[in-house]
């Protein structure tokens, strides 16, 4: 099958094709036309399916077919959950890019950064809005966000809200919106908390399991340090003193933090470039040609400047800050031990990225072995060890 054979208006297919899709995935060919006919929608499906689009792209074609209601118009009319910020703007950026020849905006908010820029997203008035659900009732609270005109309702990676413990907060956000709306929840998996949040939220839904290949972890080693969190920058130079670590690729989880980390390192005459999404293409390209070459020792970047990095003899992959995204941590790792050479993945986890970490444990169907000639260990198992020996 087609994108053109399910119904999909000129404008999304021409953004479709320009991505290269050839064909849609069966989480899309199983969602887009019942949620372009309004039904409400589950879907049992991992990430890396396809399925951001298959909600993406009805949403984005219902919209634009509205009939313009004064009253709605320039309103939030479609309210995307998502558990995390890295998904947030995953999500975020896929309605943009499909929906890049639409007059429809979308606007995304999330935790972890100051409100004021997300009381600027609200206010450029975005027909669209994903967020996390605490940044989204904080700003609810403060009367910047108007969820009554909402007809359109999706809550993605239902599993890890359960986790993660926000099921109370997108129960109360729920209780905001209007009582008629069409409504889409997306799982990994269906433990009896999510089947009770579908039975709360879905009315009559179609629903589509998409059987995923399981995750291969690719032949590398594997080591955990726990560390607290301010001691992290303490061991990545600790460890960046041994001469085996020739290429480095240093994962981090904001802009800010790149710029930091990179500059700490660079302070220690080991060379280092920063890339991330406020570089343009060419400071980005020069960085990576640097590190290609062996000029730059260490490559310090975030998920979204990583993508497509494609580097032989890529030493050591270094997780500072754990993916809250867990097939993240699969992709991220597997940049190294390329073609038939070895590579070790070293990964960071604080108290605060636990869960996280179990996630990734549980994905690979593995343990992580722990390091324990640790200079930095986590205080609260130095505690833990104590009371043992005692």
């Amino acid at each position: 099958m087609l994108f053109k054979e399910l119904g999909i208006i000129p404008p999304l297919l021409q953004a479709i094709e320009e991505q290269t899709y050839k064909k849609p995935t069966p989480i899309q060919i199983g969602a887009i036309l019942p949620l372009l006919e309004g039904r409400d929608f589950l879907g049992c499906a991992r990430t890396g399916t396809g399925k951001t689009a298959a909600f993406a792209i009805p949403i984005l074609q219902n919209l634009s077919k509205k009939e313009h209601n004064l009253e709605a118009f320039n309103r939030i009319q479609a309210l995307v959950l998502a558990p995390t910020r890295e998904l947030a703007i995953q999500i975020g950026e896929s309605f943009t890019t499909y929906g890049k020849y639409l007059e429809i905006h979308t606007g995304v908010i999330y935790g972890g950064i100051t409100p004021k820029r997300h009381i600027k997203v609200l206010k450029r008035e975005p027909h669209i809005l994903v967020a996390t659900p605490g940044r989204l009732l904080d700003l609810f609270e403060q009367g910047y966000v108007d969820l009554s005109h909402v007809e359109m309702f999706v809550l993605d990676e239902a599993d890890r809200m359960l986790d993660l413990g926000m099921v109370k907060d997108v129960k109360l956000i729920l209780s905001k919106l209007p009582k008629k709306r069409q409504n889409m929840l997306f799982s990994a998996t269906m433990p009896d908390e999510v089947m009770k949040l579908v039975h709360t939220i879905l009315k009559n839904p179609i629903s589509i399991k998409v059987k995923s290949k399981p995750q291969k972890t690719p032949k590398i080693k594997q080591v955990l340090y726990y560390v607290d969190e301010p001691d992290k920058t303490s061991l990545l130079l600790h460890l960046l003193k041994e001469a085996s670590f020739e290429s480095v690729l240093v994962f981090v989880r904001t802009k800010k933090k790149a710029d930091k980390i990179s500059k700490a390192i660079n302070q220690q005459n080991i060379r280092s470039k920063a890339i991330h999404g406020d570089k343009n293409q060419s400071e980005r390209l020069k960085a990576l040609e640097l590190f290609k070459n062996r000029e730059v020792r260490v490559l310090v970047a975030t998920d979204v400047a990583a993508r497509g990095i494609d580097i032989d003899g890529l030493t050591h992959v270094i997780n500072m800050d754990i993916p809250s995204v867990a097939e993240n941590y699969i992709h991220r790792i597997g940049r190294t031990g390329r073609a038939g050479l070895s590579g070790t993945a070293i990964s960071f986890c604080s108290n605060q990225e636990i869960l996280y970490l179990k996630a990734i444990e549980k994905l690979q169907h593995q343990s992580i072995v722990v390091e324990k000639n640790n200079p930095y260990p986590l205080m609260h198992l130095i505690i833990k060890e104590n009371r043992k020996s005692h």
